[in-house]
């Protein structure tokens, strides 16, 4: 890497139970670089994932976030950071409309105490808190969605949304867990499209764990392959993809 490491991951390993999850995991992202990380379905990607975003602890190693250990430190502490984060299994609150979504996430990202605005009469957004809404909003393409109820929208615009929201706190690091999950071809390929011009306009660094090989090639710099909770190959990604351990593990052929 020409950059500095961002996100440095060293011998990760967490067991529950009988099940050895993550066996020595290391990982590494540079500022402003894409990594994915795929492996077929058991291999440790989401625990990798919760690991390095602190919803668990790992039983050994260590991580280190620009310089700065975060081993034990709580999630909202790794979000003030620079760290965020979407999720496989999207959650989104009915009734509330897109813009009121990602002004929701920009106050909680400015550490805004609400109750006592709103005690002081001061519970309205700030117009900065509103101009960084539109600036997200125009970046995803939902500035005609803004006044929408999240309930009314498609599966693609919903994961926009999600993805609108982890970018409220201006994170340098964004780590993405399946984006894609139950999304069309074409939606699919405007994910791709708008994480790229995410990544340009930003210069946000992503971890992506992802199933859908198409939207990894469009997407990242780097790619790790996990297999049994190990680290089976990792480099470029069609170097990595091309590795006939890599297509037995993950592809189920060595064609």
């Amino acid at each position: 890497m020409t950059a500095p490491a961002l996100l440095v991951a060293t011998g990760i390993t967490k067991q529950f139970g009988g099940i050895l999850a993550l066996d020595h995991v290391s990982l590494d992202v540079a500022a402003g670089e894409a990594v994915g990380v795929v492996g077929p379905n058991g291999a440790g990607k989401t625990t990798l994932f919760n690991c390095l975003f602190g919803l668990d602890d790992p039983d050994e190693g260590s991580v280190v976030f620009d310089g700065q250990s975060i081993d034990r430190m709580p999630v909202w502490k790794r979000s003030r950071l620079g760290i965020g984060r979407t999720f496989q299994r999207m959650e989104l609150f009915e009734g509330m409309t897109v813009a009121d979504h990602l002004l929701v996430a920009e106050q909680a990202a400015n550490g805004t105490v609400r109750i006592w605005r709103d005690l002081l009469h001061r519970g309205g957004p700030t117009p900065a808190e509103l101009h960084h809404v539109e600036e997200v909003l125009d970046l995803l393409g939902l500035v005609e969605l803004a006044g929408r109820p999240v309930d009314t929208l498609d599966l693609g615009h919903g994961r926009l949304v999600e993805l609108g929201r982890a970018m409220m706190g201006k994170p340098r690091l964004l780590m993405l867990d399946e984006p894609s999950s139950g999304l069309d071809a074409e939606d699919t390929t405007r994910l791709a499209r708008i994480l790229g011009e995410t990544r340009r306009s930003t210069g946000v660094a992503v971890v992506l764990v992802e199933h859908d090989l198409a939207l990894v090639e469009a997407t990242v710099d780097r790619l790790y392959v996990l297999d049994f909770g190990k680290v089976l190959a990792s480099g470029g990604v069609a170097e990595v993809l091309a590795d006939p351990e890599v297509r037995r593990a993950y592809l189920g052929s060595t064609a």
